[in-house]
């Protein structure tokens, strides 16, 4: 039998129904607690595509594409199973554009003794649910999301009483409570983690026999939503010519073997390098099924550990990977739910710059930004050390309000979903917040990129120089930012070999950066 293409509406009882449970984008796990007691008989799943999710913030097309399409499979699977899903498609009919509309006519239509949901990954969605529901005299459950190793409750009591927060002291504590590359209380290897042995730059050569990634060619229901996409956000960023992102379980499953198999060995040595054209290098895109959950946090894990156990990646390689998930991001989203609401106000530099027009076009000289910029555009999709080391940095020198930077983000990005960009943006690459999420600003000049990539290789710009007509726009900024900012670097002893060499610049010097750092302001 044929699959429909697209979810089908199911009629709505006579009577009212125990369960309407509610299924956002990022929810797309069968086993999700809000499904784990739904009787067919008595429940009814409610899905909604809505203009607001994608227009509030202007998300890229391969970003609607990737949720729309995942919605859609995730829909039809379940109806696959003899459950009734009221699904509702974007350009449907009568549609009010707003998840909070859609739930209101659909606790009309079905007038559910309870609503039930996943926890969330969006404070904004939640709090819109939780008022939608209130006001129509409902019940909203809401459940742990078991796709994590941890709660955000284990978070908040991890984070009483410390002083500082740090994700190395709470990864720490979870290889431990869950046995992740153990031996006994001791960690494999001895030693926590192998930065020491990772993060190499790939040298003059470049990257050797890349492995090519697994990518999906759209299907009948992509195709669909693609041709959506196309037609009503045609003047949202980016393109949609290379889609090929899992967007279905087994889809997933097949990425994330293809990533052991093949990257993983070598993923920890190269982590933090870049290579110009080359978007993917040894990094798992395994982000996007994690954050819509067509992957759980503990199987990934476990694939990792499994690997290294048959000896078929190093020990460095899985560590490294395991700490981005068990630690960093479990420990962001517990940040970003303690810290919520007041979170995403914060402006501890007090930056107020506009996001360049460029971000959106990647129409720059400078060929790290623009490689960057472009890569996104086109694929959704920058590595971890891209968007920390080159547009988050460039960002911060600048002084761009992190807002905007967050807001650019949260649009672009396929995995962006708010609780881990948010904290990723605001805290970790824009010190927004102070300090909460990083110990220090992580700048640094036009010199770290040479080490780290080929970028600078013909670029018109030379980062040794930070003024005069090619000077790094990085350089010159950063040593303008750390001018600007010294009373409260100084503050900071991670900073302090970093200021001692700021003030081995005369006078001069430092006054003829800072023109040069405005006139590049200027010019945008």
């Amino acid at each position: 039998m044929t699959p429909p293409k697209a979810p089908t509406t199911p009629t709505a009882p006579s009577a009212p129904i125990r369960h309407l449970v509610i299924v956002l984008g990022d929810q797309l796990a069968e086993d999700a607690s809000a499904l784990t007691d739904f009787d067919p008989a008595q429940d009814v799943v409610w899905m909604a595509e809505a203009m607001q999710e994608s227009t509030h913030v202007p998300s890229a097309k391969q970003r609607i594409a990737v949720f729309l399409s995942a919605m859609r499979h995730f829909a039809l699977t379940l109806q696959g199973k003899g459950w009734r899903v009221d699904y509702t498609e974007l350009d449907q009919e009568g549609h009010t554009g707003t998840l909070q509309g859609e739930l209101a006519r659909a606790i009309a239509t079905w007038q559910p003794t309870q609503l039930v949901m996943t926890a969330p990954g969006d404070w904004r969605v939640l709090q819109a649910l939780q008022a939608t529901t209130k006001a129509h005299q409902g019940v909203l459950s809401v459940r742990d999301d078991t796709s994590f190793f941890t709660t955000v409750r284990d978070f908040s009591a991890h984070i009483q009483g410390r002083k500082q927060l740090r994700m190395e002291y709470w990864y720490r504590e979870q290889r431990q409570r869950f046995g992740i590359l153990m031996e006994g209380k001791q960690p494999v290897g001895s030693q926590w983690n192998f930065d020491a042995d990772n993060r190499e730059s790939f040298g003059k050569k470049g990257p050797q026999n890349l492995p090519a990634p697994k990518r999906f060619a759209p299907d009948e229901v992509t195709e669909q939503v693609i041709a959506l996409v196309h037609k009503v956000f045609v003047k949202h960023p980016g393109e949609l010519t290379d889609f090929g992102w899992p967007v279905t379980r087994a889809q997933a499953l097949e990425a994330l073997q293809d990533f052991m198999a093949h990257r993983l060995p070598l993923f920890g040595q190269f982590e933090d390098a870049m290579w110009a054209g080359e978007p993917w290098l040894y990094h798992s895109m395994l982000s996007v099924c994690l954050n819509l959950k067509l992957l759980s946090a503990q199987e990934v894990v476990q694939a990792a550990q499994d690997a290294w156990q048959a000896g078929h990646a190093p020990l460095p390689a899985v560590e490294g990977f395991v700490r981005q998930i068990l630690g960093w991001r479990e420990y962001v989203r517990g940040m970003y739910w303690t810290q919520m609401p007041g979170y995403v106000e914060l402006n501890a530099l007090d930056a107020q710059e506009a996001l360049p027009a460029f971000f959106w076009t990647g129409e720059t000289d400078m060929a790290c930004l623009r490689d960057a910029l472009q890569q996104t555009l086109r694929h959704g999709y920058a590595h971890h050390i891209q968007r920390l080391m080159v547009l988050g940095l460039y960002g911060l020198l600048r002084g761009v309000q992190p807002q905007q930077m967050h807001e650019w983000f949260l649009s672009v990005y396929v995995d962006a979903v708010e609780w881990v960009e948010l904290p990723n943006t605001l805290g970790m690459s824009q010190f927004g917040d102070g300090g909460l999420m990083a110990s220090k600003p992580y700048v640094a000049t036009g010199k770290y990129i040479q080490r780290m990539s080929n970028h600078c290789q013909g670029c018109k710009f030379d980062p040794a120089q930070s003024t005069g007509p090619k000077a790094c726009p990085y350089t010159t900024l950063y040593w303008d930012f750390l001018q600007r900012h010294q009373p409260m670097l100084a503050k900071n002893p991670r900073m302090g070999m970093q200021l001692k060499n700021l003030a081995r610049l005369s006078d001069e010097q430092q006054l003829k950066i800072h023109e040069a750092a405005q006139a590049h302001k200027a010019n945008g």
